[in-house]
């Protein structure tokens, strides 16, 4: 029997063949829009059928539980594939598809070229018996069937970029043939950055001038049809080129952008002080007085306004992190000669800016010299923390945070107007001097800092961690020491003050509940305990700030306060780009067997079946594969960062290779930082 009589036979004799296959709608039906019933993607090409889109004619299978009224699939079939002279694509279109918040990327089957209709019933059972394979929600699975039409060329076009979220610029990436090699990873697609009117931004790509425009063209319409930027898979057909759309969805977790007028921020400087993840009372303690001392330096030196000083502190944290305003510090990259030549200030300002500074810097020497001595007065006659009262504790704390503060002025004022003094030490040289001479007489740590405390230069401050001194230096190890100068002088004692500030805590502690814990108060908590108050009711709740990666050298904040790293100027074609942003640390991990603790996933291509894997590692590196392709859509999906197009991954990182990784930039280390970081895990999701 032919195929065309079976069906004839089963749509005469509502033979069980028939009714197993459940009823359709042509998507030209207006009920064909309805996605809680026949599923994002089905609904999304209905719609656009009906305004004129470039979308191919077919048929939805409804879901077999549906309760709806419709048309037998074998007629629908019967009719578009002309009795099985032309091949049909059988397609998922689950209601758990193709949303705004969720893609499920590569997650459920897709056939293609299904010819007769055993095919057809075989591809049309094997997609719904997907929905069960994928692991994700259930929901009830349509089956979407269109033509199969052969293609000169095909891609993926994003409304936006979906790592950055900017609007103004299109992302395409196409491949010779259909968009199904692309987006199954298989292939690494040629990329394009376009206008939204379709002129090339970057990237020459394969596309001519009126294939660009007939893109741009497409991407605008789909936008406004379906109210936001699209992810569009599109083909232009071999046999005449006319421009198809395939599938039109939402762009599912794009990058986050920078706020508006949000500020460049990064470790720059004060990571040389706190370099590691803070906790809220350290923050208070240490931030607030940094932050606060250097707008002081910068309201005497008339380096910027007090209402923007007031407005935009120069140092805060992101998360638990110290970074600064590197436009304050005068840190930003050169780039916009014309702002560097307008200065900022009102021309009265400079002149009583200039001024003052001269009159700054010539009584700048003897102001750090009388701080200095009343600091080491202070401290050298202070009482050991267990004898004072609480009153006397508070006063010490207070005094220890506007100490801090008056330090920090001074040292930026110092480091900025006084000439530097090359006859002058370094504290680093002290510290290592006073380290190598301590072990020589066999004094241990605690010994070694309360005896020569310059070795504190070397160990950033902590409330919770023991101090640790570095391993003993080789003799002559470092330049020899010599007289500090002032700058040096007033930063070794902000660190003598903030280890005084460790030991008043502790002892606070020690009256009242482990440092672990008194070190998730805030600065107002704490004085509030010294005075006998009880402690918060919810500090039992709060819990410790989890560590992640280092932050990237420069960044801005997007509204929810997700950091966007500033990125670099695109690389050439073919580089390592970010696919999905944010920044991981870990281990390389090739596949095989249970995946190690943070493990950064490492393969050749972006294989759809990997999917399951994704949520056991912290990050994923590939050597071929598209952003666009469904795995680096499901990676932006579940925050997690990415990186393509990284030649000779496999081989240049094999399994245990320490790695930090940013999907935003595409940049990969193996270097010592990475390794130290590799225990920290993957950040913020963003």
């Amino acid at each position: 029997m032919s195929d065309t009589e079976s069906v004839r036979r089963d749509d005469a004799t509502g033979t069980s063949g028939s009714r197993t296959l459940g009823v359709a709608w042509e998507l030209g039906d207006p009920r064909a829009t309805r996605a809680e019933v026949v599923g994002g993607k089905a609904a999304a090409l209905a719609r656009a059928r009906g305004v004129g889109l470039p979308a191919l004619p077919g048929f939805v299978v409804l879901p077999a539980a549906s309760g709806q009224r419709g048309e037998d699939p074998l007629t629908l079939w019967r009719r578009l594939s002309d009795d099985g002279r032309h091949p049909l694509v059988v397609r998922s279109s689950s209601a758990a598809e193709d949303t705004a918040d969720s893609a499920m990327a590569g997650r459920f089957l897709s056939v293609l070229d299904v010819r007769d209709l055993d095919a057809f019933r075989s591809a049309l059972r094997a997609v719904r018996d997907s929905a069960a394979e994928a692991g994700g929600p259930r929901a009830p699975m349509a089956v979407l069937v269109q033509p199969m039409v052969e293609c000169r060329m095909g891609g993926v076009l994003f409304g936006a970029d979906p790592v950055t979220g900017a609007r103004d610029r299109l992302l395409v990436s196409t491949v010779d043939g259909g968009p199904d090699q692309l987006v199954s990873g298989a292939v690494q697609g040629e990329d394009a950055r376009l206008s939204p009117r379709g002129r090339l931004l970057e990237g020459p790509g394969p596309l001519d001038r009126e294939q660009a425009r007939a893109l741009a063209a497409l991407a605008r319409r789909a936008g406004r049809v379906f109210g936001g930027p699209q992810d569009i898979e599109f083909g232009f057909a071999a046999e005449d080129g006319r421009l198809h759309l395939f599938q039109s969805r939402p762009i599912t977790a794009t990058g986050s952008r920078p706020a508006r007028g949000a500020r460049l921020l990064g470790p720059g400087p004060v990571a040389e002080t706190l370099p590691e993840p803070l906790s809220p009372l350290e923050e208070d303690m240490w931030v607030t007085p940094l932050a606060q001392g250097l707008a002081t330096a910068l309201d005497l030196a008339g380096a910027a306004s007090r209402r923007r000083l007031r407005r935009e502190p120069v140092v805060r944290t992101v998360q638990g992190r110290a970074v600064a305003d590197l436009a304050l510090l005068g840190l930003t990259p050169p780039g916009n000669r014309l702002l560097t030549w307008l200065n900022p200030l009102p021309p009265a300002r400079r002149l009583v800016a200039a001024w003052g500074i001269g009159r700054l810097r010539g009584a700048l020497p003897g102001l750090a010299v009388a701080l200095q001595a009343d600091v080491d007065r202070e401290l050298t006659e202070a009482p050991a923390p267990a004898e004072l009262t609480p009153a006397d504790l508070v006063g010490a704390l207070r005094w220890s945070r506007a100490t801090l503060l008056a330090l920090h002025a001074q040292e930026a004022l110092a480091g900025a107007l006084l000439e530097r003094d090359e006859g002058a030490g370094g504290g680093a040289a002290a510290a290592l001097a006073a380290l190598l001479h301590g072990r020589a007489e066999g004094l241990t740590d605690a010994e070694l800092a309360a005896a020569r405390p310059e070795v504190l230069a070397l160990v950033p401050p902590s409330l919770t961690r023991r101090l640790r001194l570095p391993a003993t230096p080789a003799p002559g190890s470092g330049a020899a020491p010599g007289a500090l100068s002032a700058r040096e002088g007033l930063r070794m004692r902000v660190r003598w003050v903030q280890e005084y500030q460790t030991r008043l805590v502790r002892e606070v502690a020690a009256r009242s509940v482990a440092v672990d814990r008194l070190s998730l108060l805030r600065w107002a908590e704490l004085l509030d305990v010294v005075r006998g108050q009880p402690l918060p009711a919810d500090l039992a709740w709060r819990r410790a700030r989890p560590a992640g990666p280092p932050l990237p050298d420069a960044f801005r904040l997007a509204e929810d306060g997700t950091v966007v790293p500033e990125a670099a100027a695109p690389g050439a074609a073919g580089a390592a780009r970010g696919a999905s942003a944010g920044r991981a640390s870990g281990v390389a991990w090739d596949g095989a067997g249970e995946p190690p603790a943070e493990a950064v996933l490492v393969v050749r291509h972006l294989d759809p079946g990997l999917a399951s894997t994704l949520p056991s590692v912290v990050g994923v590196v590939a050597q071929t594969g598209s952003p666009l392709s469904h795995l680096a859509v499901l990676a932006r999906e579940l925050r997690l960062p990415m990186v393509t197009g990284a030649a000779d991954a496999v081989g240049r990182f094999p399994p245990g290779t320490p790695l930090l990784l940013d999907g935003t930039t595409g940049e990969i280390t193996t270097d010592v930082a990475a390794e130290a970081a590799g225990a920290s895990g993957t950040e913020v999701r963003r």
